[in-house]
């Protein structure tokens, strides 16, 4: 046995036109202003004059820089070959102690990049292996 009877009752629904109209006008409105306020927040983010020292920086990153032009001094004669033998040397002393210190450096053990490049140089030495230790490693 239900407990209400069975005829249901129309339930009555009355549509008022005019304020069903204002509803969707103001709707609209809101989302209008909503719209041109982001619009106009954004612009100010985007095209403020508080940016243009970061817009500058940006544009200075962008160029590559130009190397200056080292001018020889006249006053100093050609090398000797047995001075540029000397600085080949002193070079090749210096990129030798710096492998040193990456190889014992305790840091780049827990560096793939720098053991990966590490053990290129070790097992076939050259430019490039020496350039990626140098990059890669501290």
């Amino acid at each position: 046995m239900p407990y209400r009877p069975n005829p249901r009752r129309p339930l009555a629904v009355r549509l008022n036109v005019l304020q069903l109209s204002a509803s969707i006008a103001l709707g609209l409105w809101l989302g209008f202003m909503a719209i041109a306020l982001t619009c106009w927040l954004a612009s100010r983010l985007l095209f403020s004059e508080q940016l243009a020292p970061v817009a500058t920086a940006v544009e200075q990153l962008a160029r590559p820089p130009v190397p200056a032009q080292v001018q020889p001094r006249p006053d100093i004669a050609p090398q000797s070959p047995l001075f540029e033998q000397y600085e080949e040397n002193l070079r090749k002393n210096e990129q030798q102690q710096r492998l040193d210190q990456a190889r014992g450096s305790s840091r780049n053990l827990a560096n793939p990049k720098c053991q990966f490049w590490l053990q290129q140089d070790q097992n076939a030495p050259s430019e490039k292996s020496r350039a990626n230790v140098q990059q890669f490693c501290d």
